[in-house]
C-alpha cells in the first residue's frame, strides 16, 4: 500500500486527537475503525500486534498505538506528528481549565459543583475496575494476585513500582515457553542505539538544563514524573494511587480534593487521562509561582510524561513481531495486569473514602485509611448514589453525569 500524504495523516490523526474522548477502550476503538475499518492503512493483524506491544510497555497505550501507526505510515516523523496529535489538543484543554480551577476553584460555589464531579468521579474509577477485572482476572492465580497487589497497597502501603516489578517477575517465572527465533531479515541494532541515544538526550535534557540553573522545585516535579512515565504499566488508573501518595503527603504540592478534582477533570478531556500528570503540575507551579509557575510546571510534566512514549515505541516498533512472540512478557504483561486490578481497587476505595468522609487518617500500625465515622457526608453520599444510578443504571455517559451531579450538588448546597 502506497503511504498517505502528509495531508491525510494531519487530517485524520488531528481527528482523531480531537475525538478522543472516553478514555483508552474508546481511544483504541475510534483508531481501530479510523486505520482499520474506514481507510486500509493498517491490516487487522499489524493493528492487534501493535495493540499489545503498546499494552507492554509503560505509558498510555492509545497515546502509543497513535504514535506507532504512524510511524508504520510514514516512518519517525509520521510518528512524531501522531503522537503530538493525539496529545496536544487535551493538553491544551487542561491548560485552560487548570489555571481556571487555580483562580477559581476555592469559590464555595464552585467548591460545591465539585462535590458532584467527585461523585461522579467514584463511579468511573469503580467502571474502570469492572472494564479491568473482567479481562484480566481468569483462574486462581489472576485473583490472588490481584488480592495481594490491593493489600500491598492499601493495607500496607507498599511502593507501587515494586508491586509492579514483583509482579512481573513473578509472570515471566510462572510463564515458561520457548522463545520465537529471531527474523534475520531485520537488523536494527545500530538505529536501535541512535534511537535510545537521542531519545534519551531529549528526555534528560530539561533535566539537566533545570540542575544547572538550581530550579530544584523544577527538577524534583521532573524527576517524579520521570519515573512516574516508567512505572506507568496499566494505564493512568493504576498509578493514579502513587501519584497522589506522592504530590500529596510527600511533596506536599497539592491537595487530596484537588488530586480528585483534577482526575475529574482530565476524564472531560480528549487525549489520554495521563495527562492529569499536566494538571497536577500545573496547580503545584502556581502554588509556588502563580501563572509563570505554572506554566514553566506544565512544559516540564509534558515533556517527561511524553517523550518517554515516543523513546518506547521507536525503540521498540522495528522488534514487533520478534516481541509479540515471547511468552515469557506475555506472562510478564498478564500478572502486571492482574496486579493492576488491585491497584485499582485500591484507588476506588481511597477515593471513596476521601469524598463521603471529610476526615480520613493513615491506621496507627499500618498504612491503611480509616476515615473518621462522625465526618460522613450524607451530601456525597446521596450524589454518589445517583452518579451511580445515571452510569451503571441508566448507561450515561462521564460528561452527562458529572454535569447533572454538579448541578445537583449545587441545589443540595442551597438547601
Amino acid at each position: 500500500m502506497t503511504a498517505p500524504g502528509w495531508g491525510d495523516l494531519f487530517r485524520v490523526f488531528g481527528r482523531i486527537g480531537l475525538l478522543s474522548f472516553g478514555g483508552p477502550a474508546a481511544q483504541i476503538a475510534l483508531m481501530h475503525r479510523e486505520l482499520v475499518e474506514t481507510r486500509p492503512w493498517l491490516s487487522e493483524a499489524s493493528y492487534l500486534r501493535a495493540l499489545s506491544l503498546c499494552m507492554l510497555l509503560p505509558g498510555p497505550e492509545a497515546m502509543q498505538l497513535a504514535t506507532y501507526a504512524g510511524w508504520r505510515l510514514r516512518g519517525v516523523a509520521g510518528g512524531l506528528l501522531a503522537g503530538l496529535l493525539f496529545v496536544l489538543p487535551g493538553a491544551l484543554v487542561i491548560a485552560v481549565l487548570a489555571l481556571g480551577y487555580a483562580f477559581y476553584g476555592q469559590v464555595p460555589l464552585v467548591q460545591s459543583a465539585f462535590l458532584g464531579i467527585k461523585a461522579a468521579v467514584i463511579v468511573v474509577v469503580l467502571q474502570a475496575l469492572r472494564k479491568v477485572a473482567r479481562k484480566a482476572l481468569h483462574g486462581v492465580q489472576g485473583w490472588l494476585l490481584a488480592g495481594l497487589s490491593f493489600v500491598a497497597l492499601f493495607v500496607l502501603g507498599l511502593p507501587f513500582p515494586l508491586i509492579i516489578l514483583l509482579a512481573g517477575l513473578w509472570g515471566m517465572i510462572a510463564f515458561r515457553g520457548t522463545l520465537a527465533p529471531d527474523d534475520p531479515a531485520v537488523d536494527v541494532r545500530a538505529n536501535s542505539l541512535l534511537t535510545l541515544a537521542v531519545w534519551s538526550a531529549l528526555w534528560a535534557a530539561p533535566l539537566l538544563l533545570l540542575w544547572g540553573l538550581g530550579a530544584d522545585f523544577l527538577l524534583q516535579l521532573g524527576l517524579f514524573f520521570s519515573k512516574l512515565a516508567v512505572v506507568t504499566f496499566g494505564g493512568a488508573y493504576a498509578v493514579l494511587a502513587y501519584m497522589t501518595q506522592t504530590v500529596v503527603q510527600d511533596y506536599g504540592w497539592i491537595t487530596t480534593d484537588q488530586m480528585i478534582d483534577a482526575l475529574g477533570l482530565a476524564e472531560t478531556t480528549p487525549g489520554p487521562l495521563i495527562l492529569v500528570t499536566e494538571f497536577v503540575a500545573l496547580l503545584a507551579g502556581f502554588a509556588q509561582a502563580g501563572i509563570a509557575g505554572a506554566l514553566a510546571a506544565g512544559i516540564v510534566a509534558l515533556w517527561v510524561t511524553f517523550t518517554p512514549c515516543f523513546l518506547w515505541i521507536f525503540l521498540a516498533g522495528p522488534y514487533l513481531e520478534r516481541i509479540s512472540a515471547q511468552p515469557r512478557l506475555a506472562g510478564a504483561l498478564w500478572a502486571i495486569t492482574a496486579a493492576v486490578v488491585g491497584v485499582i481497587a485500591n484507588l476506588s476505595l481511597w477515593f471513596a473514602l476521601h469524598v463521603l468522609f471529610t476526615e480520613v487518617t493513615p491506621e496507627a500500625l499500618l498504612a491503611m485509611p480509616l476515615p473518621d465515622f462522625g465526618s460522613f457526608d450524607p451530601i456525597a453520599a446521596v450524589l454518589t448514589a445517583l452518579a451511580a444510578g445515571l452510569m451503571l443504571m441508566l448507561r450515561r455517559g462521564f460528561v452527562a453525569t458529572m454535569v447533572f451531579c454538579a448541578l445537583a450538588a449545587l441545589a443540595l448546597s442551597a438547601v
